[in-house]
């Protein structure tokens, strides 16, 4: 009984279906297949001549008809281009700043020639002179090293001495104090400063004693000559 009822049921779903769709509640379809659109463009040949060359006419732009683009279509095409030859020919004073813009930067061959020569010399001049110069060096290098070495004597000898005077001082300070005096601290300055007064004096008395031989001497000279 129950395979009765299971055959009609195909049936019943599809008046189902049916009854929906006309009652316009809305029926599930499948979705149509997607259709692909061929072009049928077929793109014609331009109706243009291009065998020949473009003529610049009223409507074309400055650049087209200038003296410049006609010379150029001139030299291209020659006379078939409808230029006029002799309206390429720069004027007056176009011709005198061609002239003087070449005369600046196109010298002529001689020129250059002069300029080349003038050059080499100045370079060979101041060659001779360097040469000079490191000659005139060489000459004095005996000198210069003589110089430098009594230079350098001459400071290790300034060295020492003002060593010798340091520890000259260093032990008159600790004569003086009893104790051994910081060479930086006020008192040893203070000392140095008294000091060199000191030695100062000593060398005028030493000026004047020397001074008072001398003319002593002098007129014991001319007192025996008298």
């Amino acid at each position: 009984m129950a395979a009765p009822m299971l055959r009609g049921l195909p049936a019943a779903l599809g008046g189902l279906r049916r009854g929906l769709c006309a009652a316009g509640s809305g029926c599930l379809r499948p979705p149509a297949p997607l259709r692909t659109a061929q072009a049928s463009y077929n793109a014609r040949r331009l109706g243009l001549d291009l065998s020949g060359f473009y003529l610049p006419h009223a409507g074309s732009p400055e650049w087209q008809r200038g003296p410049r683009a006609r010379r150029k279509l001139y030299g291209r095409w020659g006379s078939a281009s409808g230029v006029d030859a002799a309206s390429l020919w720069p004027e007056p004073g176009q011709l005198q700043e061609l002239v003087r813009h070449q005369a600046e930067w196109e010298p002529s061959l001689q020129q250059m020639w002069s300029n080349l020569r003038a050059k080499e010399l100045e370079q060979q001049k101041k060659q001779r002179e360097r040469q000079k110069l490191i000659a005139a060096n060489m000459d004095k290098m005996p000198k210069m090293v003589e110089d430098w070495r009594r230079e350098k004597r001459e400071l290790k000898t300034k060295q020492r001495e003002e060593k010798a005077r340091r520890e000259l001082l260093l032990s008159e300070a600790r004569e003086r104090f009893g104790y051994s005096v910081d060479p930086r601290s006020s008192k040893f300055q203070e000392m140095v400063k008294e000091l060199e007064k000191e030695e100062k004096k000593k060398r005028k008395l030493m000026k004047r004693r020397q001074k008072e031989e001398a003319a002593g001497g002098e007129a014991t000279v001319n007192a025996g000559a008298s």
